[in-house]
Parts: structure tokens; C-alpha cells; sequence
């Protein structure tokens, strides 16, 4: 498979530049997401790379190749749309092997290779139908399988899942995720959705504004953001925020905002040290948050570790809710457990472990 590589590509409509001028090489073999919201010229860095559309400037190269010159047919890729872009009146068969045809492929070995991609999706009862007679999750099945079947050495997928409702885009997701371990093919991805992204990616592009916010492993992202638009859009339910001045207290570090006091990790008075202001933004999940009614036998809580909240809506999700709460005028999410019913406008408090808690300049989003 080859190394996919962009050069400086840049893509602008008329006087209006949608992305600057940007580098990004993917691996070889890898599954790679570019994820985002909408208008961040995720779905315009895909179409760059199938030849769909211009470069403005740059180059896009597969190992030492330039292919920005090179018409799509002629790029060894495959492309799943969102909306299928099925042929309404041919079979399922035929609409799977239209490329092969065009090829001029022989007749049996179209036969064969559509039966065996039809067998791995499971939709071989499904080749003598018309996409008409068809659910959406077959739809998007046979989408995937007129790619497979062309055994490019690149497929491109750009949101595949979005027209799908909830329960099938996750069983499509772990589709998806199987397929990825048996095809040794480069895969890019194009979502909005970060569960599709975390669940799927070897390495995950955000990216927002038509440039790319930070690269990495889903883990990476998630534990190690770059910045406070990565670490609200990476995570589920997302990070909360809350402003805050930072002050030294007898040699602790305290942050304090409307409603709350909490206690920082002493590793971060380097980076503090270096801020031009004590007013910081604070970024906590959701899950950092410990009840204290459910821990209070716990020997290392103390009072400036601490913060009252008082719940708005619980969220019951089964073995967990989400609690919807609120901290001065602040909205605050806090997953726990389902153990017991926790009514509306009841405050509790909750523990936060410094540890646990991001810090993220005030001016420029930028984690310290």
C-alpha cells in the first residue's frame, strides 16, 4: 500500500481560502480519521485526495508519486459516498461490478470476486435485487462492497453512517471495525461523530476552522489534547469547562471561579509560572468527578478538592446517568453510577482529584 503524503495543499473558491496550506502524511495501512464539525474541510481534504477536486496549490503524493494531476480513475482508490450513489436500475450484482466492467474484467472472475466481498457482508441473497428493495443498512453494505471489489489499494469513505439511524450505524461500526482487521488496505474516513472516530481510527485528524487541531491515536487525543476545542470535541458526554484565577495558597495551587475552589496538581506551577494572568480555564471530565456521599470513607478527599453541584436533569442510561448540573451559571455533566434515583435540584458535591484536571489558557485555548 503506499504512503499517502500532503505536500502543502491549500484549496481556496475564488478569493475565499477554506484550507491553508497544510502537511499530513498517513501510514501505510493505516485507518485514518479526519473528523470534525461541519465546514472544517474534512469532506474537501478527502475530495483533494480522490481527485473530486482541485488543489489550489501543493501536492498530494503516494510514496514518491505525484497524483494531483492524475484523473480519479487513474488514482488506484475507491470511495464510499454518504448517499450511496447506487445505480436505481440495475441489480445488486451489477452495481457492485460496474468498475470491473468498465475494466473490461473477465466474466467469471466478476463473478467471483462479488460472491466472495457479497459473502464477507453478508448480503449474497441480496445480488439479484435493486437497491429499491433494499433497507438502508444494505444500501450502504453494497456501497461498501462496489469499493471492495475493486481491490484499490486505498478506500475513502466520507460519512458513510450519517444517514443511518442509531442502532444500525453501530452495528455498521463494528462491521466496519472487522473489515478493517482483514483488508490490508489504507482507509481514510471522514465523520463528524467522535464515537465513529474512537471506535474506528489507528490515528485521528481533528481538525476545525480548515486547519488541523492535533493528530494522534485515539487514546493520545482523549488523555493528552492539544488544545480546548480537541479536548471538548473528543469524549462523550464532552469535557466541561469552567473559568477560574489561580492563586497560591500557603504553597497550594487553588483555583477559584463562581461557586467552587479546587485544589491543582503542584506539577503544574512551571507551566502557571509562565501565564501573563492568573485567569485560566479549567477543563474537567466528566467521569473525574467522585461522589462524595459514595466516597467518603476515602482517606485522600479534602475539602479544597471539593465542589457543590446542583442537578438539573439526570440522564438514566442504565448502569450509568448522566447528570446534568449546574455550577453558578456554569452547565456541569457528571457521569455516575445508577445505583439510585437522584432527583432534580438536589446538590451534591463532588470530589475532583487535581490530577484529573486540564488546564487550558484562557486567550488561546492551549493546554499547559
Amino acid at each position: 500500500m503506499p504512503q499517502i503524503r500532503f505536500d502543502a495543499v491549500c484549496k481556496s473558491y475564488g478569493s475565499v481560502e477554506v484550507l491553508p496550506p497544510f502537511d499530513l502524511n498517513l501510514a501505510d495501512g493505516e485507518f485514518t480519521v479526519l473528523v470534525g464539525p461541519s465546514g472544517c474541510g474534512k469532506s474537501t481534504t478527502l475530495r483533494m485526495l480522490a481527485g473530486l477536486e482541485a488543489l489550489s496549490g501543493g501536492e498530494i503524493w503516494f510514496d514518491d508519486k505525484p497524483i494531483s494531476g492524475l484523473e480519479p480513475k487513474d488514482r488506484d482508490i475507491a470511495m464510499v459516498f454518504q448517499d450511496y450513489a447506487l445505480y436505481p436500475h440495475m441489480d445488486i450484482a451489477r452495481n457492485m461490478s460496474f468498475a470491473l466492467r468498465l475494466q473490461k474484467v473477465p466474466k467469471a472472475e466478476i463473478k467471483q470476486r462479488v460472491e466472495t466481498v457479497a459473502e464477507v457482508l453478508g448480503i449474497l441473497e441480496l445480488l439479484k435485487r435493486k437497491p429499491g428493495e433494499l433497507s438502508g443498512g444494505q444500501r450502504q453494505r453494497v456501497a461498501m462492497g462496489r469499493a471492495m471489489v475493486r481491490d484499490s489499494s486505498t478506500f475513502l469513505f466520507d460519512e458513510p453512517l450519517s444517514n443511518l439511524d442509531a442502532k444500525l450505524r453501530a452495528k455498521m461500526r463494528t462491521e466496519l471495525a472487522e473489515m478493517r482487521n482483514t483488508l490490508n488496505k489504507n482507509m481514510v474516513y471522514v465523520t463528524h461523530d467522535q464515537v465513529e472516530a474512537m471506535t474506528l481510527g489507528d490515528r485521528i485528524v481533528v481538525m476545525a476552522n480548515g486547519l488541523i487541531q492535533q493528530q494522534g491515536t485515539p487514546e493520545a487525543l482523549f488523555k493528552q489534547p492539544a488544545n480546548k476545542f480537541v479536548a471538548g470535541f473528543i469524549g462523550s458526554p464532552s469535557m466541561n469547562f469552567l473559568e477560574a484565577t489561580v492563586i497560591d495558597e500557603n504553597g497550594s495551587l487553588q483555583a477559584k471561579g463562581e461557586g467552587f475552589s479546587l485544589r491543582l496538581d503542584d506539577a503544574m506551577k512551571t507551566a502557571l509560572s509562565a501565564l501573563k494572568t492568573n485567569d485560566v480555564t479549567l477543563g474537567i471530565r466528566p467521569s473525574s468527578f467522585e461522589m462524595v456521599e459514595l466516597q467518603s470513607s476515602d482517606a485522600d478527599l479534602s475539602p479544597d478538592s471539593m465542589i457543590d453541584l446542583r442537578t438539573i436533569v439526570s440522564e438514566y442510561l442504565g448502569a450509568q446517568s448522566v447528570l446534568v448540573t449546574r455550577c453558578g451559571t456554569e452547565e456541569v455533566r457528571v457521569e455516575v453510577e445508577s445505583a439510585s434515583p437522584i432527583p432534580n435540584g438536589k446538590t451534591l458535591s463532588f470530589a475532583v482529584p487535581p490530577e484529573t484536571i486540564m488546564i487550558f489558557d484562557k486567550q488561546s485555548g492551549v493546554r499547559l
